[in-house]
């Protein structure tokens, strides 16, 4: 496990592919906010601002830390410089169009309209810095009749169609029975900073482009929670125009691949009122047959089990023997056979087993990072941010800052004096 401390001198990010580039991160919460780590950790110079007083909202999410802040926003905002702005305040606005004209990149993700409003908005901007990089986050996308609506992940999963397909299958009709299940993460937010943060380095390639042909580069990366979210639905779609098909929710399986799962396997003696689980990926055709000769089936090997879709047309049958077999044994038991035979398997863990297992300590895909300074901090550990480069370090620079922690020195880069800093703080324009 890789260590960070806040008393070394940040790690140089000059040899990362992205060193030189500045963004400016106007987002909060996730979505833009996970866009602007992703950028930063890979070299971007990327300046957070965020409103006096409060800060970004993740900062008091979910569990505190010693210092009331979440160690979740420690993470998310790694590598960032915070500036605390109001951007009601005109001169705050007036701030953030200087700090503007001398980035690569602008990320935000509040409804579309509230940057044009306060007259931020690309049209405006691109005035004084024609070649910047617009990257909008927002609910339904900056067109189209949803637009103005809120942008919350969890609405836009619904809509994209992807809570239909997750839950418990209605025996008779193959749709949701019940409500339907949700993953325990924000994962609309972060799929779409995920796509955010390659439609900005696609718009930064685009703009290197256009410059080498002696054009302006700046262009409007326009991304959709929701339509993020359509970009993962695999072959949901076509198959419903070509066949009429429309899929509806699977458990813990996954429509038309069959075997893929969780099985029952027996508690474990510190848990023994608890079930547990072992996942299974065994649909590859040579895959399949390794499984059911370790499991002693050979009966359900043959020309009626040969491919995935024969194995569709008999799941049930496929499934309660592997259930049968798993059920009468422990999960290290399971490991040790499925392992031997090349068979695809895992654990159902835990956070506890993540930070504790060897392969994430092999790979150093968990970090200590250090909050504070003068040895008066503490460590957080925080997921790697990947990919992994070769020959790039990539290691987390500094956790997520203060409040307003480097205020000053970027309001000193941009030319302002000690006492226009003192009267902005004073006037409340400025944290």
């Amino acid at each position: 496990m890789s260590t960070v401390t806040a008393d070394a001198p940040p790690t140089p990010s000059g040899n990362l592919p992205l060193s030189g580039v500045r963004v400016l991160e106007l987002g909060q919460l996730i979505a833009g906010p996970f866009c602007g780590q992703l950028l930063g950790h890979f070299g971007a110079d990327v300046i957070k601002v965020e409103p006096p007083s409060t800060g970004d909202p993740l900062r008091v999410w979910r569990e505190l830390d010693i210092d009331g802040t979440s160690p979740w926003f420690r993470s998310l905002a790694r590598n960032k410089k915070s500036i605390a702005i109001d951007m009601r305040k005109q001169e705050g606005r007036e701030i953030v169009k200087r700090l503007a004209s001398s980035s690569d990149v602008i990320i935000e993700n509040f409804k579309p309209g509230t940057l044009e409003k306060w007259g931020l908005g690309p049209q405006e901007l691109h005035k004084e810095n024609p070649s910047l990089i617009f990257t909008r986050v927002s609910g339904y996308g900056q067109t189209g009749p949803w637009a103005s609506r809120p942008g919350y992940a969890s609405v836009c999963e619904a809509e994209s169609g992807f809570r239909f397909i997750n839950g418990q299958p209605d025996p008779n009709t193959g749709l949701l029975s019940g409500p339907p299940i949700r993953p325990n993460i924000s994962l609309g937010d972060s799929v779409a900073g995920l796509h955010a943060a390659f439609g900005t380095v696609l718009a930064l390639l685009s703009k290197q482009k256009k410059a080498s042909r002696g054009e302006q580069g700046g262009e409007t990366v326009d991304v959709s929670i929701m339509e993020s979210m359509l970009n993962l639905m695999e072959g949901i779609i076509p198959e419903y125009d070509r066949k009429g098909k429309v899929r509806g929710p699977s458990g813990s399986s996954v429509t038309g691949i069959v075997p893929t799962n969780a099985y029952p396997c027996l508690p474990l003696p510190s848990t023994p009122t608890s079930p547990t689980y072992i996942i299974i990926g065994a649909n590859g055709d040579t895959l399949y047959a390794r499984l059911m000769h370790a499991i002693g089936r050979e009966d359900l090997i043959g020309a009626s089990y040969a491919q995935n879709h024969h194995r569709v047309a008999r799941q049930g049958e496929i499934e309660e023997a592997i259930s049968a077999w798993t059920s009468q044994r422990q999960v290290e038991e399971v490991l040790t056979i499925l392992e031997g035979a090349g068979v695809p398997v895992g654990r159902v863990v835990g956070v506890k087993e993540i930070v504790e297992g060897e392969q994430v300590k092999a790979r150093g895909a968990v970090e200590e990072v250090e909050v504070g300074r003068d040895g008066e901090g503490w460590k957080v550990k925080m997921p790697r941010v990947f990919p992994v480069l070769e020959g790039c370090d990539t290691k987390t620079r500094w956790a997520g800052p203060d409040l307003g922690a480097h205020t000053d020195e970027i309001l000193g880069e941009l030319g302002l004096s000690v006492e226009s800093i003192i009267r902005l703080r004073e006037e409340g324009v400025i944290g």
